[in-house]
């Protein structure tokens, strides 16, 4: 049995380092990466929105700055969050214009409506990719925090969600397979099945569910990830619109595929996901997201997490340089509380039985 405190560093270390891997390879098609890289297997410096900015290999990118912001909320609150405890991590700790650096330039749009009092839960409205990977990416603490609580995760990932998609789009019913995932992966009895069950469960039918079962049954006998990514050749390869590899059904469906290929082992999830070609960097936080919170970090080379440590340290744009422990302990411990308060609730209920 792996130890809930290690379910929570893998899910965090796996997003992580896999985003940072992932990124130097983003938007890619798999052909072009073989031709550059042969086999990504390690932490490359890359440059991003073409700003110049080399960042030192390990550097993460957009997605983990959005969860980070998340992270420090809960940790803070020690307890679930709302989009209004959210926001105001945002007011507090993202880093001026930071859009194009570390952040989408869509985010400082809304930042800067964050800052003129839109309620919380309008913030996505206005944003108009709501069908993005965006928070399914990103959303890994909303399962933490609801561990063992999959309808718990999937309404709060609907509420915290509409900081960047509207209510009920696409891309949070999206983002609720990631957070369903991790909250059931991190049952002391979970397994590969388990997981994949509780999507099938707790997710929209006909957007989500219905999707994903259609691309496991192609994907069954794929055992490699070179074999994966040619089964989805003939499935996704959108072109010529804003984000066109981004889509969250797209990304999610992916990720699931990989997480029941790779069994949850979470090294084997990071390579297979920064080898995929397309989103590269979002396919492999999904999937080494929930891979971690099934088995935990003892896969990943301490190489990797020293390396993505290192570069968030010198970071000169993120909101948090918190080392991956440091993000997982944090979380861990909001969750501790949160089962405190429980058991004390639970505790009083009873005598009043």
């Amino acid at each position: 049995m792996v130890p809930l405190r290690e379910k929570f560093f893998g899910c965090i270390a796996g997003c992580h380092i896999g985003s940072a891997m992932g990124a130097v390879v983003e938007g890619m098609t798999y052909s072009q990466i073989e031709e550059k890289y042969g086999f990504v297997d390690r932490l490359y410096p890359y440059e991003h929105y073409g700003n110049g900015w080399m960042r030192e290999a390990g550097t993460t990118e957009d997605g983990v700055e959005r969860q980070k912001l998340i992270i420090t909320a809960i940790g803070e609150k020690k307890d679930r969050v709302n989009a209004e405890d959210i926001r105001a991590i945002w007011l507090r700790d993202i880093k001026g214009k930071v859009g194009g650096k570390v952040s989408e330039p869509f985010e400082d749009i809304l930042l800067d409506m964050a800052r003129a009092g839109i309620p919380a839960n309008d913030l996505g409205k206005y944003c108009d990719y709501a069908g993005l990977v965006s928070y399914a990416r990103s959303c890994h603490p909303i399962g933490l925090i609801n561990a063992g609580d999959i309808q718990g995760a999937v309404e709060d990932i609907m509420s915290t969600g509409q900081l960047y998609q509207t209510a009920n789009s696409r891309g949070l019913k999206w983002a609720c397979v990631t957070g369903a995932a991790i909250a059931a992966a991190a049952k002391p009895d979970a397994t590969v099945d388990s997981v994949i069950g509780a999507i099938y469960d707790y997710c929209d039918k006909d957007t989500v569910v219905r999707e994903i079962d259609r691309q496991l049954k192609h994907t069954a006998d794929c055992k490699t990830i070179r074999e994966l990514r040619k089964k989805f050749d003939s499935v996704y390869s959108g072109q010529g619109i804003p984000y066109q590899f981004s889509h969250a059904n797209e990304v999610v469906t992916k990720a699931v595929c990989i997480f029941r290929m790779v069994k949850g082992n979470t090294k084997e999830a990071i390579l297979a996901g920064v080898n995929m070609g397309r989103d590269t960097d979002c396919v492999t936080a999904v999937a080494a997201g929930i891979s971690g919170a099934l088995t935990g970090g003892g896969s990943i080379p301490r190489e990797w997490i020293e390396q993505v440590d290192y570069a968030t340290s010198v970071n000169p744009y993120t909101n948090s340089r918190r080392t991956l422990r440091e993000s997982a302990d944090l979380l861990y411990n909001a969750f501790l509380e949160r089962l405190k308060k429980m058991e004390s609730y639970i505790g009083s209920m009873r005598k009043a039985l």
